[in-house]
């Protein structure tokens, strides 16, 4: 890579909020908040909201929409909407 042209690329950890998992990582990302890792050294920490551990869809807890009940609402509240 040309000299000067890309960020610094460097490991960092990234700590979600949300469960609490922290994972070391590298990254272009910087942050003055740091954390020292279990091998004893420091690094500096991203705090995320939320990531594959914390997220609904990863984790399989999501909501199921119930589309049919909110059709016939729909189709309930509009029926006669247009007619004369």
């Amino acid at each position: 890579m040309k000299s000067n042209t890309h960020p610094q690329y460097a490991p960092v950890v990234f700590n979600d909020l949300a469960s609490g998992e922290k994972v070391l990582t590298r990254s272009t990302v910087t942050s003055n908040k740091t954390i020292e890792w279990e091998d004893g050294n420091t690094y500096p920490v991203i705090d995320v909201e939320i990531s594959a551990a914390s997220h609904p869809f990863y984790t399989g807890k999501q909501r199921i929409m119930d589309s049919a009940g909110r059709v016939e609402r729909f189709n309930a509240r509009f029926k006669n909407f247009g007619k004369k």
